[in-house]
């Protein structure tokens, strides 16, 4: 790997910066602002979303014909990386869950017709987009081959849809879904993928599932199909393919979600370290403490060993490598890198971390999800066991 920065991505990198410091981070105050999601009030984000297109920091993993920026994914990760330094950032620049993953799988593999329709108005921030996979128990979870329990049934040139889905992201704000159903009971092709808006009838949003920390727009809800009828010609990719683009559509998400994290994860030691820096105790700054410097260390460091494994698996990702092992890795230091770093940061501030005067809590809450998300990291764990019981001391291996 080669870590110096081409000089397009450290222009872009510098350019986001500056963009996130002076646009985006004074709408992060006062928080009574903040919308019943906590997150930024669609209208304001819209304002963001027109001097991104305008300062050419919009949809970097997009194609430059579709109106991206068409970086690669060493590229995306410094991008992304910047823009989460604040907690609106990605949103601002179109590179957030849940549309990041989408954009990303439609451009892959849609036909053009359907990157026409279903993919440029996500591009173009038209439309909002979600992915519709999790059950409720006993459905689809980490297992979604084995346990997928939303059916497809082809009834002339329409499949008919029944089942229920729970925990979709951004479902309550979406106009473009992609659903995985089930179309048979083979064991690795009995899922197939398609495609649906808004306002077909045959399904609704049963609710907005609570949760213990703030949201992407449109929450996570709870969806019941009941007779969706969809067009043969909005399946995408083949039948029997849902399982090849869940794994399409989630290996480089997990691996976004880390540069976005990486960047959060960067904005509560600053946080923290603006602090230390003058609050005294004892006489000296809590900067001058040994302990607090031990903390404060060890929180850098984590850091730059999430960073470190992001990139070698974005890099992988590059050479055109499926990184299984290396996403997996890396989904499951940065989870818990988030975690780790943004509970020593609140210790090191104290009451203040604990209180609505910073972004600390707000992140705090946000950060339990790392570890759930596109994977527990226990099955990561699992998925890195098989490859050493497979691989052996090749596990290592540099080529």
């Amino acid at each position: 790997m080669e870590f110096t920065l081409a000089p397009e991505v450290e222009d872009y990198r510098q350019r986001v910066r500056a963009f996130v410091r002076d646009h985006v981070m004074p709408l992060e105050e006062p928080r009574e602002a903040f919308d019943e999601h906590e997150n930024i009030p669609l209208d304001k984000l819209e304002v963001l979303r027109g001097k991104a297109r305008e300062a050419g920091l919009w949809a970097p993993q997009m194609p430059k014909a579709r109106g991206g920026l068409g970086l690669s994914m060493t590229g995306q990760a410094v991008f992304y990386e910047e823009a989460n330094y604040s907690i609106f950032g990605p949103a601002a620049l179109n590179c957030s869950a849940p549309d990041d993953g989408n954009m990303r799988l439609l451009e892959m593999v849609g036909t053009e017709a359907q990157k026409e329709r279903w993919l440029q108005p996500i591009v173009d921030g038209k439309v909002r987009s979600a992915f519709v996979m999790t059950e409720p128990h006993p459905g689809a979870g980490s297992d979604p081959a084995g346990m997928m329990q939303t059916k497809a049934e082809k009834k002339g040139d329409k499949w008919i849809i029944h089942g229920r889905k729970w925990f979709i992201t951004g479902a309550g704000a979406s106009s473009h879904f992609i659903l995985i159903a089930r179309t048979s009971d083979h064991a690795r092709k009995g899922l197939s993928a398609f495609l649906f808006h808004v306002d077909q009838p045959g399904w609704q949003i049963l609710r907005k599932v609570p949760i213990m920390g703030p949201e992407e727009h449109g929450g996570h809800c709870e969806l019941t199909f009941d007779g969706l009828e969809i067009p043969d010609e909005n399946r995408l990719m083949e039948v029997g393919d849902g399982l090849k683009v869940t794994q399409i559509r989630l290996g480089p998400a997990r691996l976004t979600h880390c540069m976005r994290w990486l960047g959060m994860s960067r904005r509560a030691v600053a946080i923290a370290g603006a602090y230390v820096r003058e609050r005294k105790s004892f006489g000296t700054t809590l900067a001058e403490h040994e302990g607090v410097q031990w903390m404060l260390g060890e929180a850098a460091m984590q850091i730059q060993i999430g960073r470190l494994l992001t990139m070698h698996a974005a890099w992988k990702l590059d050479q055109g490598e499926r990184a299984r092992k290396e996403l997996s890795a890396a989904k499951i230091q940065v989870a818990d890198t988030l975690n780790r770093v943004i509970d020593t940061c609140i210790q090191l501030c104290g009451a203040r971390g604990y209180s609505r005067d910073t972004l600390l809590e707000w992140m705090y809450r946000y950060a339990r999800q790392a570890k759930l998300v596109d994977g527990a990291s226990e099955v990561h764990k699992m998925v890195l066991s098989r490859f050493y019981l497979n691989e052996e001391q090749d596990f290592w291996s540099w080529g």
